[in-house]
């Protein structure tokens, strides 16, 4: 499998358990009840609109997925809404380019939404440090944070 082969679309309720199975092998611990909510957020509330994505290889098995949310408010996208929230590779997968293309593509699928920011979910990184780090296949937290917004314009792809 190379980065040529990586098929990257928006995330769908089906991919729960690769999601979760993704999670559970990369942090050696079940989250099913945090993917549980996350999910029902993502796929059942018509207060977001879809920007978590999923990188799947050849054999169209998730092999990767990042996860955000972009609130749809009453006046529509909240341009400073989105949030970065999950990012996860499968460890038999990890340098292989997937962490890239998923940061990549989820940046431009948020500008074409007219996204310009992204905010941290909780405190603590900075996020052209975590961007940069998937971007270049670099070892990353297993948990995001970060203090300010990411400027997509500015900063992104």
């Amino acid at each position: 499998m190379d980065e040529n082969t990586i098929n990257i679309r928006l995330m769908k309720a089906e991919d729960f358990d690769a999601v979760v199975a993704i999670d559970e092998k990369v942090l050696k611990t079940s989250r099913v009840e945090y993917y549980e909510t996350r999910f029902e957020r993502l796929f059942k509330s018509r207060d977001f609109l879809p920007t978590s994505l999923v990188a799947e290889d050849e054999n169209s098995k998730v092999v990767g997925f990042v996860m955000g949310v972009l609130y749809m408010g009453e006046y529509g996208i909240h341009r400073e809404g989105a949030t970065l929230d999950t990012i996860g590779v499968d460890p038999d997968c990890q340098r292989m380019g997937i962490g890239k293309k998923l940061i990549d593509e989820f940046l431009d699928h948020l500008k074409s939404l007219g996204v310009s920011k992204i905010k941290p979910w909780s405190t603590g990184m900075n996020p052209n440090w975590y961007i940069s780090s998937a971007r270049t296949n670099s070892a990353l937290p297993n948990r995001l944070t970060w203090n300010e917004p990411f400027d997509i314009l500015k900063d992104g792809v």
